[in-house]
């Protein structure tokens, strides 16, 4: 039998986490990695996403990451083809193709408490990592919802990350299910296609005008030419949102303005009293995330547009029944029905120390230490993990905070030498997490009134962070070995300090060649 393949680290997935966390371990001088993609190319959930009107509601000088700035971004507000674009572009720059495994979908990650690695099944072969680093992302997974009869309907049903592009929505009867950040892109993008389109809307969101321009020519040029004014423009960008954060968790009255100027923008457009009533959110602004769209209230307006202030109860044959009774005919149907995001299927895919699941250890709700650590999974990360995400900024800078936690956690376990673990101490975890809920309890997304995809089954919000993300950037500066066990092989466990110490330089002695070679330690502009 061939023997396993093993590496230093394991990455899993290739959007912005993945290739970030790929990045930084080549600056950090370890080439001695893979990057496990399930797809056929980079670029996550910007790759997976690509239906009509698709793009980002962050800034796009704030939305890349801050080792590979873009002078180029032909907009203030990205498309998707722009962003996947950039990523394929990151991927190339700091030549990371050759750590990609692509079509290689992970089946099974299992602990092996004997060597102290994690033993990984994929799709395409298996392999063992002495760390792994999961940045599957929470947008990965599409939520489908069980609709009774959905089996039987006639028609083309997709939801929207998984958009039928070879599907001709031109003259058809389009039923849209949801109103979140992707359907009020997709709504006013099908709209002048489509015979008659009807929206089926459980809650309607809060809409703020999407202020959205061409980048022009001289800007960019000035960005090429002094990288500083790209800095700067970014640094604004990231100041402005920084200051807001008090807003969302710990005065959530103060956004009585925002409602406001919401309600203003919904009037300029919607000039029927009852379809502005349908519309108009019962709950506080910021309680779900507030999306931005210019097109979305026009298009709404439009006379071959139905809004159902209901959601999609049953189907019965190609007509579709809401709650309320209401009916409407389809030849289609869009679910634009969300993510697993607080129950992602990854983590009914890894097996810890215990024999037990991820998804089982967080049946009572996902937490893990500074968003990172899941106790009793030994060197294991997760990038975007819980009480990680934002509702008023740029993930990218979480995710750059939790890479430079990823970085410290690779040079401890060097400088621990040999055939060594970090487990996040069950104590570590809960007191970080217990910080964390109670802080989350005067924000807006706990208290402003509504159910949001941020909340688990339970009720608790296990996805947001409650702070600004210079404090997640300080809490996730370095690894903390007090909040971890450390676990050795059996055969180590009694190696005297002496040996310890010819361990660890062994460790530094046999660093991957490459470390100080121009791409892996310099910032390069992409």
């Amino acid at each position: 039998m061939a023997e396993r393949e093993h590496v230093r680290v394991a990455v899993v997935g290739s959007g912005f986490g993945g290739l970030g966390a790929a990045v930084r371990l080549r600056r950090e001088g370890v080439t001695d990695f893979v990057v496990l993609e399930r797809a056929d190319s980079v670029g996550g959930t910007w790759r997976d996403n690509s239906y009509p009107g698709c793009a980002c509601d962050v800034p796009s000088h704030l939305y890349s990451f801050s080792f590979a700035p873009n002078p180029d971004w032909p907009r203030t507000f990205s498309g998707q083809q722009h962003i996947r674009a950039y990523l394929e572009h990151v991927t190339d720059v700091f030549r990371l193709r050759p750590h990609i495994r692509f079509n290689s979908e992970v089946q099974r990650m299992t602990w092996n408490a004997e060597r102290l690695c994690w033993d990984i099944e994929t799709s395409a072969g298996s392999l063992s990592a002495d760390l792994v680093v999961s940045a599957t992302g929470p947008l990965s997974d599409p939520k489908m919802p069980d609709i009774p009869g959905l089996d039987s309907f006639p028609g083309k049903v997709f939801h929207s990350a998984r958009w039928d592009h070879d599907f001709d929505l031109r003259g058809k009867r389009v039923a849209m299910v949801g109103t979140g950040a992707s359907a009020i892109q997709i709504v006013p993008s099908i709209q002048p296609q489509v015979e008659r389109l009807t929206l089926f809307q459980r809650t309607p969101p809060w809409v703020m005008p999407r202020v959205d321009r061409a980048i022009s020519g001289v800007e960019r040029s000035l960005h090429r030419a002094l990288p500083l004014t790209a800095q700067l423009r970014r640094g604004l960008l990231w100041g402005i949102r920084e200051l807001q954060v008090q807003a969302f968790t710990k005065r959530p009255n103060e956004l009585g303005l925002i409602e406001q100027l919401a309600k203003r923008n919904m009037a300029r457009s919607i000039k029927d009293p009852d379809l502005r009533a349908k519309l108009t959110p019962d709950y506080r602004i910021g309680c779900k995330r507030i999306l931005l769209s210019s097109e979305y209230y026009p298009a709404l307006a439009q006379p071959n547009v139905d809004l159902v202030a209901s959601g999609l109860s049953e189907i019965r044959g190609s007509t579709l029944v809401a709650a309320d009774g209401s009916e409407a005919e389809v030849d289609a149907i869009v679910f634009g029905t969300g993510f697993h995001v607080t129950d992602m299927p990854i983590a009914d895919r890894v097996v810890g120390a215990q024999g037990q699941t991820l998804a089982e250890s967080w049946k009572g709700g996902m937490e893990a230490l500074r968003g990172a650590s899941a106790a009793g999974f030994p060197n294991w990360m997760t990038i975007i993990g819980p009480n990680t995400g934002l509702g008023n900024s740029s993930m990218i800078l979480m995710i750059e905070s939790q890479l430079n936690y990823m970085a410290d956690f690779v040079k401890q376990l060097n400088v621990l030498g040999g055939r060594a673990a970090l487990d996040a101490r069950p104590s570590a975890v809960h007191a970080w997490n217990r910080r964390v809920q109670e802080r989350m309890k005067r924000t807006v997304w706990n208290t402003g009134g509504c159910t949001s995809w941020y909340l688990d089954a339970s009720g608790r919000n296990t996805t947001v962070w409650p702070g600004t993300t210079t404090e997640f950037r300080r809490a996730t500066r370095r690894v903390d070995l007090a909040e971890y066990e450390l676990l050795r092989a059996p055969a180590e466990k009694d190696a005297t300090p002496q040996d310890a110490k010819s361990q660890d330089s062994k460790a530094k002695s046999g660093k991957s060649k490459g470390a100080n070679s121009k791409d892996a330690k310099s910032g390069v502009t992409a």
